[in-house]
């Protein structure tokens, strides 16, 4: 029933289907994280409805989401956007037929690791740009800000880390690439393979970036192994990959680790109840740590500062 009424109320305000009722259409609960997400059998065609989830908008701009959302459905690279409302960011989008929605497991199939590839190539090469900039180390200080009103705990040894990771910032300010318009949030689960080619949704966290984080952070939410990391890395440069790019995607897998930890903790004091976002945290973090405190991690750092 709280489904329906959550359906029903969004439709009304969404010209395409407002002289529908909801005995008018199916609905059928997706997956989500934090948004709720239903697929909609209608007269009109299949479409998705994503409802976004209580409090994101503490930290997620409905504004700068339904430009990139709108840029990517243009170039065919999203699904196919229908309406958004920026005031609180519902959003109803095409339902792309015959796409297998991505996992870990799913993954392991190296066709679909290079369409992945090529998709975020396309939407970094566009020549678009969305109107704001992904600031990693920003970002960390305002999620961090975000959890001390709230008197949140962290996982010990968080700000040691983080103090660790000036030389990761450092390393990547000396040889900045041109920023791109990027997803930023690349989970497995927001990229959909037709077979024929891999489209990208939910542009929640999208902004201007260093495209290498697009491919470190797939690569860590996809837990991808050292053969899919060259499948991708070859794919989106078609052929070698620069040294000093290899070593900015390694950076990146830690710094985003770094980073999605204090998400996860928003979520944790947020109750939100789709996971054990105190556990996801924690996870997270270690593995941070873990690549970090690798024999390699040096290398990387040196490989982007000789560019």
């Amino acid at each position: 029933m709280q489904d329906e009424k959550i359906i029903g109320d969004a439709m009304r305000r969404i010209p395409l289907l407002a002289g529908l009722g909801v005995g008018d259409i199916t609905a059928e609960r997706l997956g989500g994280l934090t948004n709720r997400n239903y697929l909609l059998g209608t007269p009109k065609g299949k479409f998705v409805l994503r409802i976004p989830g209580e409090g994101t908008s503490e930290y997620i701009s409905r504004h700068n989401e339904a430009h990139a959302a709108q840029v990517t459905s243009d170039i065919g690279v999203n699904a196919p956007l229908v309406y958004f409302d920026e005031s609180d960011g519902v959003q109803l989008a095409g339902f792309i037929e015959g796409a297998q929605t991505m996992n870990v497991e799913r993954f392991k199939d190296l066709g679909s690791v290079r369409r992945s590839a090529e998709a975020l190539r396309k939407v970094h090469g566009s020549g678009k740009s969305f109107l704001n900039r992904f600031e990693l180390f920003q970002m960390i200080d305002e999620y961090l800000a975000i959890l001390e009103k709230k008197s949140a705990p962290l996982p010990d040894g968080y700000h040691d880390v983080k103090r660790e990771a000036e030389s990761v910032r450092k390393a990547l300010g000396a040889r900045p690439l041109p920023i791109v318009p990027c997803h930023c949030d690349p989970l497995a689960e927001n990229f959909l393979d037709t077979g024929r080619a891999v489209h990208v949704i939910d542009w929640e966290y999208a902004g201007n970036n260093d495209p290498m984080w697009d491919l470190g952070d797939v690569s860590v939410e996809a837990a991808f192994g050292p053969e899919q990391d060259e499948v991708l890395l070859e794919a989106y440069f078609g052929g070698r990959v620069p040294a000093g790019d290899r070593g900015r995607m390694v950076l990146y897998k830690a710094m985003c680790d770094l980073l999605w930890t204090l998400w996860g903790i928003i979520q944790h004091v947020n109750q939100n109840p789709a996971d054990d976002f105190w556990a996801y945290a924690v996870t997270r973090f270690e593995r941070c740590k873990k690549l970090m405190g690798s024999t390699g991690f040096g290398g990387h750092i040196q490989a982007v500062v000789d560019g």
